[in-house]
């Protein structure tokens, strides 16, 4: 009897182990789909194990494999161990990892997706009488092997039907694949750094198998990868090179297709599944070497890994966000120990942990501490307190329009930050107190006035703006503050003649939407780039040489511990978008708490400072990096069965040593209450094993609740 170890499609902690099938004479092979019966229904399953001619008997019926959906595994050994390793370590399904892999078209789950083909036609046999025209026809195909059937008929359009009729030749099918432009490779002479230079012999000839690369906005970091990724390429081995947003995609894109040519493959969300599901086997052929992507990129199926590089490694969006909750920095490493591959993490702000592990030589530090082309910007600080007393507006600062019209008068450009999009965050009724809040979550409604709505940025839910207030039917609902909108609006009202690029969620929907306003801007299209935070990382336009961030503290009131990190990566990365051409650099920080450290620091671009005091901070209060730390939310649409259970999850947690937060109640999400604890621990593997044991005996226990596990968490609102 032959048998197969599976997991079936459904990423539920109810069903999460191997279930066991016979098959007869069918090729299967851990890493392939197929399909079986699973509870009376047809379901796709994940092998993990084949057994031959077993002898072992079972107590119960052992069911058919109905069908093979692979002709070859999916995922190699390397990804199959890796699904187990992340299983193991975010406490998640086994399948929900082997999914999170893997593009749409190959997820082992039911679905109407079907792998695009396309009918292509060569040689069959040659006849040994044929017209001029038909030897013609077959000797042209007969030299380039093969080509679409398409092309075959529009090129020999009189014969070709007769040939394939004739069975001269030979209709197959083979994977659809979009027409690929040739691209020319200029391999550019810049001067390196001294800095450059070294930082580049280091990543090449390692100490150490991870490298943290800190280097100021404007250092070079990029010349950095590109040479190193050269030299990797080389000896044969394949890069990976990650970014964190999708926004800085097209311009990191844009540079190593100008390096490398049509050796790129690129990957990201934006992408529709038929193109995912294309880069995703250019890569596993060869046809690719080296990929540009954001952090499902980890993922692809390489096998002479030599590099990895993570771009802005203290991003918050290199973690996942939904189930399985990985950290891609985390992936990296372990992929980077099985290829004995070198691991880059490089930010201008590395995380503290990172940073952490780079100054106890746990990972290699390499510094670049000078801009290449000029120097770091000048940032002012602009108290809005003091500028609302004098009468001045509470969104832009007599002192930043002046600015502006300098820098736009010298036909210079500049980008505006706003980390809040909509028109207005709340409509507030001035008669009664009342504030519009979605009916599903614990939000206010956002005003976008472009379609006249009240959005829910959480859940999506929306209405036309009433005209009169729900409570007390007054006609006094009235916006209160600002957003992108509306900050858009009141630029364009100061300075008419100028062209205004917006990018925030709205505006960047559409797909490209990134490349293309960004290709604006760089073509200077347009004079001032306002966004959210997806403009402050990254981007590279020398004619920039003023940065105005607006209510740049407004995160140090969030109830997160990373809160100061937060302020402090956003204000120098934004900052570091000024002056990186040749001409000065101007930044212009608007906040209300001028005094805090996280805002003092990033005035003077002082990482090591802030370092010093935010672990201080941490070290106090007993949080990462000193201890690791586990989020667990009980979630339920009853409020009070998801309040008994995580009563339930502190009473069993309660003998171990770890100490304990919670329950506390987070905001309603979509008709949900949430209810969370936080675990700290000394020890990742304790804290990993309390866990797990506490997820199985919420599911032994048969609660409605549902669990969601953070390890490690990095948003803690």
């Amino acid at each position: 009897m032959n048998l197969v170890y599976c997991y079936i499609e459904h990423p539920v902690s109810a069903i999460d182990q191997r279930y066991t099938y016979q098959f007869h004479d069918e090729k299967i092979e851990p890493g392939m789909r197929i399909q079986v019966d699973f509870a009376h229904r047809l379901c796709v399953a994940f092998v993990d194990e084949v057994v031959y001619d077993t002898k072992e008997s079972f107590d119960f019926e052992i069911k058919n494999v109905v069908k093979v959906l692979d002709a070859s595994p999916i995922l190699n050994a390397e990804l199959m161990a890796l699904g187990k390793w992340l299983a193991e370590t975010t406490v998640s399904p086994v399948i929900a990892c082997f999914q999170a892999m893997l593009p749409a078209k190959l997820k082992p789950k039911s679905s109407k997706q079907r792998i695009k083909m396309e009918k292509w036609v060569r040689v069959h046999h040659v006849p040994l009488v044929m017209t001029p025209k038909r030897q013609e026809a077959l000797f042209a195909l007969q030299a380039v092997g093969e080509m679409t059937l398409t092309l075959w008929r529009r090129d020999f359009k009189s014969v070709g039907k007769a040939l394939e009729e004739c069975q001269a030749v030979e209709v197959f099918e083979k994977e659809a694949k979009a027409a690929e432009e040739k691209l020319s490779v200029s391999d550019f002479d810049l001067t390196l750094s001294e800095e450059q230079k070294q930082a580049i012999e280091q990543v090449l000839h390692p100490r150490k198998s991870v490298l943290c690369l800190h280097g100021v906005t404007g250092s070079g970091k990029t010349e950095v990868f590109l040479r190193c990724a050269k030299e990797v390429l080389k000896q044969g081995k394949q890069v990976l090179l990650l970014v964190p947003e999708i926004a800085l995609t097209p311009m990191m894109v844009e540079r190593v297709q100008k390096r490398f040519g049509n050796d790129v493959a690129i990957y990201h969300s934006a992408l529709n599944d038929q193109e995912k599901y294309e880069q995703f086997q250019s890569v596993r052929r060869h046809e690719k070497n080296i990929v540009v992507g954001t952090r499902s990129a980890i993922f692809m199926p390489f096998d002479q890994l030599g590099l990895i590089i993570l771009d802005e490694e203290h991003d918050s969006s290199y973690k996942q966000d939904s189930q399985p909750q990985y950290h891609c920095r985390d992936v990296a490493i372990w992929r980077g120990a099985v290829h004995h591959a070198t691991v880059l993490l490089a930010s201008a702000t590395p995380s503290l942990e990172t940073y952490a592990r780079a100054i106890k030589d746990v990972y290699q530090l390499i510094s670049l501490k000078s801009r290449v082309s000029n120097k770091l910007p000048d940032v002012s600080l602009i108290n809005m307190q003091q500028t609302v007393k004098k009468g001045g507006s509470y969104i832009l600062s007599p002192q930043l329009i002046e600015a502006m019209r300098l820098s736009l008068d010298c036909n210079e450009q500049v980008i505006l930050l706003l980390n809040r999009r909509g028109y207005q965050p709340t409509i507030h009724c001035s008669e009664c107190g009342t504030t519009l809040m979605c009916p599903h979550c614990d939000r206010a409604l956002v005003y976008h006035k472009d379609d006249q709505s009240a959005k829910c940025h959480l859940c999506g839910y929306s209405i036309p703006v009433p005209s009169v207030c729900p409570s007390c039917k007054s006609p006094s609902l009235k916006g209160m503050g600002f957003g992108t909108q509306r900050l858009a609006e009141m630029v364009s009202e100061l300075f008419p003649d100028k062209k205004i690029i917006r990018m925030d969620a709205d505006t960047t929907a559409r797909k490209n939407a990134h490349r293309d306003l960004l290709a604006q801007f760089g073509r200077h299209e347009a004079d001032i780039l306002l966004g959210t935070q997806m403009i402050a990382k990254g981007l590279d336009f020398e004619n920039v040489t003023l940065v105005g961030i607006l209510q740049g503290d407004a995160m140090l009131y969030r109830s997160d511990y990373r809160s100061s990190e937060l302020t402090f990566d956003l204000l120098c990365q934004a900052s570091g978008r000024s002056g990186r051409g040749q001409k000065k650099g101007k930044v212009l920080l608007q906040v209300f708490d001028d005094q805090h450290y996280a805002v003092r620091c990033a005035l003077t671009h002082d990482y090591l400072k802030f370092f010093e005091q935010e672990m201080r901070y941490r070290h106090l209060a007993g949080y990462p990096p000193y201890t690791y730390l586990a989020s667990i939310l009980y979630i339920h649409k009853d409020k009070e069965s998801a309040n008994e259970a995580a009563c339930e999850g502190m009473r069993c947690l309660a003998e171990e040593t770890f100490r304990l937060l919670g329950p506390s109640e987070l905001m309603k999400v979509k008709d949900e209450y949430r209810f969370r604890i936080c675990i700290k621990s000394k020890s990742l593997t304790q804290l990993q094993k309390a866990v797990y044991q506490l997820s199985r005996r919420h599911r032994s226990s048969k609660s409605k609740v549902r669990l969601q596990i953070d390890i490690n968490p990095l948003n803690m609102d």
